[in-house]
C-alpha cells in the first residue's frame, strides 16, 4: 500500500512538474521578450544620444530616481559572476540576443545574469550596495538573493560598452520548480500519513473478524461445542463465518452420530456375547469351556476398546483449568497400588483441557510405560506457549519403523494376547487422539540407555481476546 500510495503521487507529481514547467517556460518566453524590447529601445536612445550628451542624461536619470533599468557606459567590458545554468536562463538569454540582432542588428551583445549581492557597476566596478542611494537602484538592491539580475553589456564605441542591468520578475529565482521541495514533500508525507492511517482503519476493522475466524478455527479442535462464530462484518468475511459455522455443525453432529452408532453396536454386541458366555459355562469339556471363555473375554476387550477409541474424547466435556503435576501426582499414586513406579518432577501452571480426556490421555501412557518398562519417569518443562511432558520408561523400546504403526487401533507389539497379559493395542491411539484434540503433538523416541521416551507438547489457549 505504500508502495502504491507513492507511485501514484510521484506519478501525479510528474505530470504536474511537467506542465508547470511547461507554463513556467512560456511565461518566462512572453517576459523575457518584452524586457528585450524594453532593453532595445534603451539601446536605440543611447545610441542616438551625441557622444557628449550621453553622461548628461545618464545624470538627469539618476537624480529623477532612475528608470526600470540601471544605465551606465563604461570604458570596458564589466566581468559578471554568471553560474545560471539549465532552460530558463537558455531561453532569457536567447530572446535578448534575438531581439537585439532583429532590432538593432547587434550581433555581439553579451548577456549575462547576477545576483544583487555579486553585481558589480561601473569602470572601478563598485558593488551595487556602495552606489549613492539617489541613483535609483532600489529596485536592484531590494530584490530577493534569489532573484536575478539581467546583465546586457553591448559596445557602443571602441571605448565604451553600454551596461543595462536590469530584474527579471521572477521572485522565486531559476529552477525553482524543483521536484522535491520542502513544501513538496511535506505534502506528500501529509497524504501518505492520511491515506495509509483510514487504510489502516478500515484493514483492521475486515481482519478484526477474520484474526476471530482464526481463532474459531484453532479451537474447532479443542471445543466442537464452542459458540458459533458472529456472522457480521464485510460480506466475503460473513460469508466465511456462515459457512464456518455450518461446517462446525455438521462435524458435530457427524461425531455424535459415530458415537451412537458404536455405542448401539457395542449394546447389541453384549446381548449375543453373555448368552454365548452362559451357554460356554455349560460345556462339560473344561478345556473346550476355558478356550471358549477366553476367546469371548478377548471378544468383549475388542469391542469395549474399539467403542473406547471412539469416544477417546467427550464432546459434552467442558473445558477447566487443571493443574498438570497434581494430576500426574494422583496417577502414580494410584498405581503405586498396583506396584508400579512412577518419578514425577518438575512444575507446571494450571492448563485448560477437558479434565476426564487429559487425565484418560496421561494414565493410557503410564500404565503402558509400567507395563512393558516396569517403572516410569516424568518431567514437566512449562513455558508460556505451550507445556511440555517427557515420559520415559525402562522396557524394551520400540524399533524406528514401528513407531506409527503403534498407533493404528488393535496394533500390539508385545504378541501375547492372553488374558493375564491385558491389553487391546488401543492405548497409544485413544491418548494420541485426546492430544490432538487439545491441539498438542506426541513424538516417541529411544532413549540411548534404553526405554521408550514419549515427548508431549501441549500448547496454551491464546486469550479470547486476542
Amino acid at each position: 500500500m505504500v508502495v502504491g500510495v507513492l507511485g501514484a503521487q510521484l506519478a501525479s507529481y510528474a505530470v504536474w512538474t511537467a506542465q508547470e514547467r511547461a507554463g513556467r517556460l512560456e511565461r518566462l518566453d512572453e517576459v523575457s521578450r518584452s524586457m528585450a524590447y524594453s532593453v532595445a529601445s534603451t539601446v536605440r536612445f543611447f545610441r542616438s544620444l551625441p557622444f557628449d550628451y550621453r553622461h548628461i542624461v545618464l545624470d538627469q536619470l539618476r537624480d529623477m530616481g532612475g528608470t526600470r533599468f540601471f544605465v551606465s557606459v563604461n570604458d570596458h567590458r564589466l566581468p559578471v559572476t554568471d553560474d545560471r545554468q539549465g532552460p530558463e536562463p537558455a531561453l532569457v538569454a536567447d530572446n535578448v540576443r534575438t531581439v537585439l540582432a532583429a532590432e538593432l542588428g547587434v550581433h555581439d551583445a553579451v548577456v549575462e545574469f547576477s545576483r544583487p549581492g555579486t553585481l558589480r557597476l561601473l569602470n572601478n566596478e563598485v558593488p551595487l550596495d556602495a552606489l549613492p542611494p539617489r541613483w535609483g537602484q532600489h529596485s536592484l538592491l531590494a530584490a530577493p538573493p534569489t532573484q536575478p539580475i539581467l546583465v546586457v553589456q553591448l559596445p557602443l564605441d571602441e571605448a565604451e560598452w553600454l551596461y543595462v542591468a536590469a530584474l527579471l520578475p521572477l521572485p522565486e529565482g531559476f529552477g525553482a520548480n524543483r521536484w522535491l521541495s520542502p513544501d513538496r514533500l511535506f505534502v506528500a508525507l501529509v497524504v501518505l500519513a492520511t491515506v495509509l492511517g483510514l487504510s489502516w482503519l478500515g484493514v483492521r476493522g475486515a481482519t478484526r473478524t477474520l484474526a476471530r475466524l482464526a481463532g474459531a478455527a484453532r479451537r474447532l479442535g479443542d471445543d466442537l461445542d464452542a459458540p458459533p462464530l458472529s456472522e457480521g462484518g464485510p460480506r466475503e468475511v460473513a460469508a466465511a463465518a456462515v459457512a464456518f459455522n455450518r461446517m462446525q455443525g455438521r462435524i458435530r453432529h457427524q461425531v455424535e452420530e459415530r458415537e451412537r452408532l458404536f455405542s448401539a453396536i457395542s449394546h447389541d454386541l453384549k446381548t449375543p456375547i453373555t448368552r454365548m458366555r452362559l451357554r460356554a459355562e455349560m460345556l462339560e469339556d473344561p478345556t473346550q469351556r476355558e478356550r471358549f471363555c477366553a476367546s469371548l473375554d478377548e471378544l468383549d476387550r475388542l469391542v469395549r476398546g474399539a467403542l473406547a477409541s471412539v469416544k477417546g474424547l467427550d464432546l459434552h466435556e467442558e473445558v477447566e483449568p487443571r493443574d498438570p503435576r497434581a494430576l500426574l501426582d494422583g496417577l502414580a499414586e494410584e498405581l503405586a497400588l498396583q506396584g508400579g513406579e512412577v518419578e514425577v518432577a518438575g512444575e507446571a501452571a494450571p492448563l485448560a483441557v477437558k479434565p476426564l480426556a487429559f487425565k484418560r490421555c496421561l494414565a493410557n501412557l503410564l500404565e503402558n510405560a509400567v507395563f512393558y518398562g516396569r517403572r516410569a519417569e516424568v518431567r514437566l518443562e512449562d513455558g508460556e506457549d505451550a507445556l511440555g511432558i517427557t515420559i520415559r520408561d525402562h522396557g524394551p523400546g520400540i524399533p524406528a519403523a514401528e513407531r506409527e504403526r503403534v498407533f493404528a487401533p488393535f496394533v500390539r507389539l508385545e504378541p501375547s494376547r492372553g488374558r493375564n497379559t491385558g491389553g487391546n493395542g488401543l492405548g497409544l491411539g485413544i491418548a494420541r487422539h485426546i492430544l490432538q484434540a487439545h491441539g498438542g503433538e506426541m513424538h516417541l523416541t529411544n532413549h540411548p540407555r534404553g526405554g521408550l521416551v514419549v515427548r508431549l507438547t501441549l500448547p496454551r489457549p491464546e486469550p479470547l481476546a486476542a
